[in-house]
């Protein structure tokens, strides 16, 4: 071999391992994409065209389509929903729920929590409902001994998404003075805050990458009123809080220091089914996680974002 030639291959040799080099110390990166919704009110239809601010959003065949354009997109989709699924068109006078939680199923939800309307047949309504449910009610700060519920929840799931292990709880505004107490029965309500912390905690025994809660408390109040805030600034361990109740449209999700430093995110996305959330997350191999983008999808017929 001349020595013009031995100089190259040596270079191309030193540049193959310098190369190599570097794409070991680059982390492998995991996308993960969480769609959410609340307060969908069982609008299964669009809004009618009737001049309204709302006209022609919402509607299960929109939000369909827009779910099932994201994950022909995205490697791991999440699909999360914070409750009151239950009451506000007729569709809930006359079935009760059956329509809304098919519907769900259909579309593919990973996980939902309850909120107060969702009693509104009664306790054991919603519990028979959930026959028609592929995916679990998380609530961890309602105690459902001796009622229909008492078998047909959890307190929490765990879902493998690509390499990510993420842990889902749930909680619960509270009922008394809220809702009829003949319609929860014997449902007894639990401490939202230390409820989803000692969840969270046994979700981090369980090396959860991520935590997310699914909160029908409300984003925030005036008076001293448990709530999504004070819950992200009262945690250790959950990282998002996906919001319902108050019927709030966030234009982007809110951002706290829970107790050990960390930052959650709150988000929220209105009511009827009129937008769709987005969080898109990056994990590293280290199992570090960054908050990437969030933004809200219009449901209706041609999508805008």
């Amino acid at each position: 071999m001349n020595r013009r030639k031995f100089i190259q291959q040596t270079a191309l040799s030193g540049a193959a391992v310098l190369t190599a080099s570097i794409a070991s110390a680059v982390p492998a990166q995991y996308p993960l994409t969480i769609l959410h919704t609340n307060d969908v009110h069982s609008r299964l239809d669009p809004f009618p065209m009737d001049g309204s601010r709302n006209q022609g959003l919402g509607g299960v065949a929109a939000r369909s389509a827009i779910i099932n354009e994201i994950r022909a997109e995205a490697d791991s989709v999440l699909l999360l929903d914070s409750g009151d699924i239950f009451q506000g068109t007729p569709y809930f006078n006359l079935y009760k729920g059956e329509p809304e939680i098919k519907a769900m199923t259909k579309m593919g939800y990973d996980a939902a929590t309850m909120g107060n309307h969702d009693f509104d047949a009664g306790i054991e309504n919603f519990a028979n409902q959930l026959a028609h449910a592929s995916f679990p009610i998380v609530i961890c700060n309602y105690d459902f001994t001796g009622t229909p519920m008492e078998f047909k929840y959890k307190p929490y799931t765990i879902i493998q998404k690509g390499k990510q292990k993420i842990g889902i709880l749930g909680v619960g505004i509270e009922l008394a003075g809220l809702v009829p107490e003949n319609l929860y029965g014997k449902t007894v309500y639990k401490n939202p805050i230390e409820s989803a912390n000692a969840t969270a905690a046994l979700l981090k025994q369980q090396h959860c990458d991520f935590i997310i809660c699914l909160s029908h408390l409300g984003d925030k109040y005036e008076e001293d009123k448990v709530s999504d805030e004070i819950l992200a600034k009262e945690c250790y361990d959950i990282d998002l809080i996906l919001g319902g109740h108050t019927h709030r449209f966030f234009e982007q999700p809110r951002k706290y220091r829970n107790r050990k430093g960390g930052d959650v995110l709150v988000n929220q996305v209105g009511w009827g089914g009129i937008q769709l959330g987005r969080l898109d997350y990056i994990f590293s191999a280290n199992s570090r996680k960054n908050w990437s983008k969030a933004h809200t999808v219009v449901v209706t017929r041609k999508t805008s974002e």
